[in-house]
């Protein structure tokens, strides 16, 4: 069984709610938050006993390539996927579908993105291959679900139907139909009606996904399939000029979309999508605000990464590797300080940092977005 699993990691996004931390050229999945190794080192080792590198593939967009190459030295320079241009999911886990399809047409692949947080990595791989085996045994495309520590609005919400006996794996059921990101109160009735997060972590055989792209995104099929056969099936990684031009040609005239809104929407519908229930320990580290919420807080509620001094500053996160910040009497903050720009905000207000960036663009200062 080990043996069909392909550990796919998602490494294209650009991380625009840590700025002035992330930049384009230095993605969240290359930087160090909550500890020495960078978050995308961190998630391939978490992937390694699943799959080993051999079997580690890493999808990201051309302009990142070389760096996360670079941090990653034990992944084969042939297992990294180069998208022409970020797409979203579906694409990009397309592509990714047609090389495990090529190495392995009963290929089993566990998705994951390059920038989550895991308590438990031994709970998270038996998790992992307790979904592989499911997917491995029929057409089921395969979510895993979290069940929720308090009502997070910057989260999916998975809504559970009937429960799916499957041999000795406890847990899973069939997805009734997922929720976006929801308001406080609507997170709230969402939880105490026993819905899951949406972790954004899938496990299916690569067969089975361009089989489903074929029924619920026939453009996105015919695409992919332009680039299959512009390969003869076999592997697209480094490709020689010739493909590589045809990949950039076709892959430029893909849908920007989501695997979530693409397919699993869908698949839902027609009974074809399962999730599989965790408690591994589990955050996306989606704003400065999750990152305060892992962090050791002192007893103000503080959490810092450098020298800070605060008095009567109260539930604050403070990032200044390089100089002193003093806080006086201020609640509620995130500050992060960089070489060439400072960030202040409200702490509940963090999932807004990626609007400020776009300000940022607008208002003359797009050279503070890039590195």
């Amino acid at each position: 069984m080990k043996s069909s699993i392909f550990s796919v990691i998602l490494a294209g996004g650009k991380g625009t709610r840590f700025w002035p931390l992330s930049r384009s050229l230095r993605p969240k999945q290359l930087l160090k938050i909550l500890s020495p190794k960078t978050l995308i080192r961190e998630t391939a080792e978490r992937m390694f006993p699943l799959s080993g590198p051999e079997r580690t593939l890493v999808v990201t967009v051309a302009a990142q390539l070389k760096d996360l190459a670079r941090e990653l030295r034990g992944v084969p320079r042939r297992n990294f996927i180069a998208e022409p241009q970020g797409k979203n999911t579906a694409p990009c886990i397309g592509l990714s579908a047609l090389e495990v399809a090529a190495r392995n047409p009963d290929g089993v692949m566990v998705i994951v993105p390059a920038d989550h947080w895991v308590a438990d990595p031994r709970a998270f791989r038996r998790t992992l291959e307790n979904a592989a085996r499911l997917a491995a045994a029929s057409d089921h495309l395969v979510t895993i679900g979290i069940r929720p520590d308090y009502p997070e609005t910057g989260y999916g919400y998975i809504l559970k139907g009937a429960s799916l006996r499957s041999g000795k794996i406890s847990g899973a059921a069939f997805v009734k139909r997922f929720q976006e990101k929801p308001d406080g109160s609507t997170a709230r009735r969402l939880i105490r009606h026993g819905a899951l997060w949406n972790s954004g972590i899938f496990v299916w055989r690569a067969a089975a996904l361009l089989e489903s792209l074929r029924r619920y995104q026939p453009a996105i099929a015919s695409l992919l399939e332009k680039i299959r056969a512009g390969t003869g099936g076999k592997s697209l990684t480094r490709p020689a000029p010739p493909l590589a031009r045809l990949i950039t040609r076709v892959y430029n005239k893909m849908p920007g979309i989501s695997v979530d809104y693409a397919v699993l929407e869908k698949a839902a519908s027609d009974g074809q999508v399962v999730t599989l229930e965790a408690n591994f320990g589990w955050s996306d580290i989606g704003s400065w605000s999750a990152v305060h919420r892992m962090m050791q807080r002192d007893d103000n509620g503080n959490a810092a990464n450098g020298k800070w001094l605060g008095l009567g500053a109260k539930n604050c996160l403070i990032h200044a590797p390089d100089r002193l910040v003093v806080l006086l009497g201020i609640e509620d903050a995130v500050v992060v300080d960089t070489p060439d720009a400072l960030l202040v905000g409200d702490l509940q207000r963090a999932q807004e940092v990626r609007e400020l960036v776009e300000e940022l663009k607008k208002n003359g200062f797009g050279s503070y977005t890039i590195k």
